[in-house]
Order: structure tokens, then sequence, then C-alpha cells
């Protein structure tokens, strides 16, 4: 079991990040807020708490800002219907305690906006993670002013960057369209189109 790394980004197009530890370069599949809290400075060492996924045809390392963002991934693996993928859409679409209000309202319509989630899957989200959701602590959330950093260049536009993670997420190509139009001249980081653009779609 790999529980966590630490090392310096070799590589990040969201929601795929390269990180080099000792000589070795893990990739991983990692949270938006992961992308958000990376640090600006190149070849700064970064901490990411991981779960590794075993199936028959795949090894997946999934990569979390925290320890509390990791656990909720975990809870979500539990609930029946839920997959990696699926999850590391929820944990990247909302906060943890965002994602709480809406599980004890038991708003299923919000829930059901994320891309996979249908309706039956947002009920059976909400009836089967109400009991698990306490032990997730609320003073985890990163800070507004890390999640706002700018990143560092990437070799397309933030646009197409955003784009393509969006994507990734499960968004059909003309809803990521619709959701990263209005701010593609507001010259913001890649990061910041990504996380404007979810809470968008939760509106």
């Amino acid at each position: 079991m790999i529980g966590s790394l630490r090392g310096t980004v070799l590589f990040k197009q969201p929601p795929d990040l390269v990180i080099e530890v000792n000589g070795v370069g893990y990739e991983v599949q990692a949270s938006m807020s992961t992308f958000y809290n990376l640090p600006l400075e190149p070849q700064a060492e970064v901490i990411i708490y991981t779960h590794f996924a075993v199936r028959e045809d795949a090894q997946t390392l999934f990569g979390f800002c925290s320890q509390d963002e990791r656990a909720l991934f975990r809870h979500l693996l539990k609930v029946n219907g839920v997959g990696p993928k699926m999850a590391l859409t929820i944990v990247s679409s909302m906060t943890g305690n965002e994602f709480a209000q809406f599980i004890h309202a038991g708003d299923a319509q919000a829930l059901s906006r994320i891309p996979g989630v249908g309706k039956k899957t947002a009920e059976r989200l909400i009836i089967e993670m109400r009991d698990r959701l306490p032990s997730l602590s609320p003073h985890s959330e990163t800070s507004p002013s890390k999640r706002n950093a700018p990143a560092t260049p990437f070799t397309l536009k933030p646009a197409d960057e955003a784009m393509n993670a969006l994507l990734a997420l499960g968004y059909k190509p003309a809803q990521a369209s619709k959701m990263i139009a209005p701010l593609e001249d507001q010259a913001l980081s890649v990061e910041e189109m990504i996380r404007r653009a979810l809470r968008s779609s939760l509106n």
C-alpha cells in the first residue's frame, strides 16, 4: 500500500500529476483541490496523500492534498455504484464541507449535477453517507489564498487545459465548453478556471 508521496512535481495536467520521489516518477490521478494547492516554486517539495486502487486491468494512484479529503474519497468508494473515477469527480467538484451540507440537507438535485451522478446515485449517496460524514474534520479545508494562487504555465492555453480537465472528470464536450467560455478572457490560472467552472455547474 502506498499511503503518501513526498517529492517534486515533474508534470501536471489536470487531473494527472507525475511526482518524482528519489528518482522514480509516480503517476497520480489528483483531485482538483490538490492542483489548487501545488507550490508555485519550481522543484518545491510536495506531500500528496494517496489511495492505491488495484483492478484486474489497472493499478492507479489517486492523490489528495489532505488526509480528510482522502478519507472522504474512501468513504465514497463504499457507496454502492460509486467507483474511483466518480469519487474523484465528487471530491473535485466541491469541498468536504459543501458535500456534507448537501448530504445532510438531502439535496439530491445539487448532487445530481455532478457528472455521472444521476438521481438514483445522489439519493443513494444521501442515504449511505449521512452516518459516515461526522468522522470527517470540518476544519481541514484549504485556505482560499492557496486555492486562488496562479499556476505555473502550461504548454497549452489555460482554457484548453481547463477544458481537458473537465472532460477527464466526465463532463461532455458541449457542457465543458459552455462552462469554460465565460472565463476565457478573465486572465485566470488553469486551476482557478477549473474551480470557477465547477462552482458554476452546481448553481
